[in-house]
């Protein structure tokens, strides 16, 4: 029901946005350290040479929430790896498993390299037997004929580029750079269809490649507040919590003032697991309803929240302060009058079950 009701909400405000900064809490040193020791052995996807610890890309900041998010549901490190790996293959690694693709990646070039020193034998060989040959019919030394040219070196070079080739591309990141690259060039035109009501919705594969074809971008133009407000949205229809609240909270930043771009910041903040995000988005709600008390979004959110949380004569006074604002043919008062009635049933309950029970 909440993200319903949250859904529903996005669907008709204009922009929304947070603020977010990457603090993490353990719950001991120990456990912070292999949080450390996991991002360090992580690889950029984006930048390659950096590892996520490092890095200052949207997709590295991504990777460090996500293993965040994994330890904290109690996966093991090798779960986690294998998480990453089957999102973003072995190249997401720096030490990647031994499997027979892997072998052939370090195995194969030193064989190359047998098989052309030994080509390469074979044919200074045959050049000097042909020249001691020569010199033996001639007794005239043939200097050309016992050089070795450089001609002979081509095979094991061809031969070792070709599969140093062939196991980047089976074990690399060859694929996940090409869907990159395609989401890059996608983005305009799926931004334009998304923004166009009388276009058919983007389905969830196209809403991904937007994800990811914005973040490109906004990587090239950090300060569009619109990218990034933009961006969040589709986190929010992903359900991609990391993804909406790192972007609402780059767009907050940028314009703090901004009613919209709060409003935003809160409602992504009251939908999230952490109490400490529902705390603060529950201020910041009541910092724009003082500011505005005709704002029937932030009163939705609030009492919505404050119903979840069991605040239920704050839900009542949010919900009746709608009720005051909204015209009579509004169809949202029948779900904001049962809503009331819920609330009051469900505080009646709790004034008559006794603390403790």
């Amino acid at each position: 029901m909440k993200y319903v009701i949250a859904l529903m909400m996005w669907a008709l405000s204009a922009g929304v946005s947070l603020a977010s900064t990457e603090v993490f809490t353990f719950e001991n040193e120990q456990q912070e350290q292999q949080f450390r020791k996991l991002t360090e052995e992580l690889r950029c996807p984006k930048c390659q040479n950096n590892s996520i610890a490092d890095s200052n890309s949207m997709i590295a900041l991504d990777l460090r929430q996500k293993v965040y998010e994994l330890m904290q549901e109690g996966k093991s490190r090798d779960e986690i790896v294998d998480y990453m790996v089957a999102r973003y293959g072995y190249f997401v690694t720096y030490n990647p498993p031994l499997t027979p693709l892997t072998v052939m990646l370090w195995g194969m070039p030193f064989v190359a390299i047998a098989v052309g020193g030994w080509l390469i034998y074979a044919r200074s060989k045959k050049r000097v037997r042909a020249s001691q040959v020569a010199q033996n019919d001639d007794d005239e030394p043939l200097p050309e004929a016992s050089r070795v040219s450089a001609w002979v070196y081509v095979p094991g070079i061809v031969i070792a580029l070709g599969v140093a080739g062939a196991a980047y591309y089976e074990v690399g990141s060859y694929s996940k750079v090409k869907d990159w690259n395609v989401a890059y060039q996608q983005a305009p035109a799926l931004l334009d269809r998304a923004l166009n009501a009388n276009e058919l919705p983007l389905n969830n594969e196209e809403m991904e490649n937007l994800a990811l074809g914005l973040r490109t971008r906004l990587q090239e133009d950090p300060q569009n507040i619109d990218g990034w407000v933009m961006l969040g949205r589709i986190g929010m229809v992903l359900g991609n919590a990391t993804m909406a609240t790192d972007a609402y909270g780059r767009a907050y930043r940028l314009s703090p003032d901004d009613d919209a771009v709060a409003l935003g910041y809160a409602e992504v903040l009251t939908r999230s697991s952490d109490p400490s995000d529902n705390q603060e988005g529950n201020e910041l709600l009541k910092k724009l309803i003082a500011k505005n008390r005709t704002n029937v979004k932030a009163l939705s959110i609030f009492a919505f929240n404050a119903f979840e949380q069991g605040r239920y004569p704050e839900a009542i006074s949010a919900w009746q302060m709608m009720l005051k604002l909204l015209p009579e043919n509004d169809q949202r008062r029948a779900i904001i009058e049962r809503s009331v009635e819920q609330s009051l049933m469900m505080l009646h309950e709790k004034k008559e079950t006794p603390e403790g029970k």
